[in-house]
């Protein structure tokens, strides 16, 4: 089964009660998210691979330690998780960016790909798939299908908030995938929201209704 990992540093903690708050503007939530996304990549990255160089400092020649091994892809689930991809550039600014658009069909509640656009070597990188909210699960699920129908096999799943109904729906589809987030709430209501959430990230982070 996937391991599940749940980020509690006192600054992702601090932003996300903020990111949460409904009277917190779209300005400030894209940049919370942001934010968010980027303290969170410090720790989805730890396990990357090392590898020992030799630099010449202004002083003398000595031997460091640099990335090696695969190449990363931060792959965000269209639209919301575009708003955690900023964070994560800025520590990993050699990072391909491919995009996968899902939306949610209200009735079903089921996730239906519009789009789907990948570095070609997406088969060699270590993947970071992106979205602030893990409700059902659907959309992370599926996502995580049309990436390994292309090939792709270093997958890790990144989110906010997640529901344990959405977690398990993960495990369940794709035990070789990790799971990292900052908080899992309380359950999802009727309507597949999580509780207590923060409402619709796609429309808080772009002001839209």
């Amino acid at each position: 089964m996937s391991k599940v990992t749940q980020i509690s540093h006192p600054l992702i903690l601090h932003k996300l009660a903020l990111i949460r708050d409904k009277n917190t503007g779209s300005k400030d939530f894209r940049e919370l998210v942001g934010e968010v996304a980027m303290l969170m990549a410090y720790e989805v990255t730890r396990d990357m691979q090392l590898k020992t160089v030799e630099i010449d400092t202004p002083i003398c020649k000595t031997k460091c330690k640099m990335l090696a091994g695969k190449k990363v892809a931060i792959v965000p689930i269209l639209r919301a998780g575009l708003g955690m991809v900023d964070g994560m550039l800025k520590l990993i600014p050699a990072a391909k960016v491919g995009h996968i658009g899902m939306y949610r069909d209200e009735e079903t509640l089921q996730p239906v790909e519009y789009f789907c656009k990948l570095p070609q070597d997406i088969h060699e990188r270590d993947i970071i798939v992106t979205d602030p909210m893990l409700a059902t699960g659907g959309s992370a699920v599926d996502a995580i299908n049309a990436l390994k129908k292309r090939g792709a096999k270093y997958i890790r799943l990144m989110c906010l908030i997640g529901s344990p109904e959405g977690v398990r729906a993960v495990q369940e589809a794709h035990p070789d995938v990790d799971i990292y987030l900052a908080q899992v709430d309380e359950k999802l209501n009727e309507k597949g929201y999580i509780v207590p959430g923060l409402g619709d990230a796609g429309d808080r982070l772009f002001g839209t209704k």
